[in-house]
């Protein structure tokens, strides 16, 4: 009788052994979705800021994180600011580059399907269509 009970004991034993390895599994799995889903696509979204912050050039129009609008009128490469002139006024302000939220410099904007932006194309699509 007592053979049953350590038949038993050691069945069980061999059962939690295999629900901790399906606990690791799925901690394991749980970690791959959120890097993917998380992780990431924010290091990508870092990654495209840092070269728009890089790439401001003297008379670009920039909006900062605090939604000024202005154009460039310098950049300091030294401790990382740009001077930019905003208002009719043309009222200086010094700011850092990571204060910048977007270059709105229309050649400066990325295009999101590769392809440049063509108006003679645009105006003959436009004709073929009202015929």
């Amino acid at each position: 009788m007592n053979q049953f009970f350590l038949d038993e004991a050691q069945a069980a034993g061999q059962d939690n052994q295999w629900a901790s390895f399906g606990m690791i599994g799925f901690w394991i799995l749980i970690f791959v979705v959120m890097y993917f889903v998380i992780i990431r696509p924010q290091r990508k979204q870092q990654k495209e800021e840092e070269e728009l912050r890089a790439s401001v050039e003297i008379g670009d129009d920039v909006t900062t994180i605090g939604g000024i609008v202005g154009k460039i009128i310098a950049v300091r490469d030294d401790d990382e600011t740009v001077v930019i002139e905003t208002g009719s006024d043309k009222t200086r302000i010094r700011f850092k580059k990571w204060a910048i939220r977007s270059i709105d410099t229309p050649d400066k904007q990325p295009k999101k399907d590769g392809k440049k932006d063509d108006k003679k194309s645009k105006k003959v699509n436009l004709d073929k269509e009202e015929e």
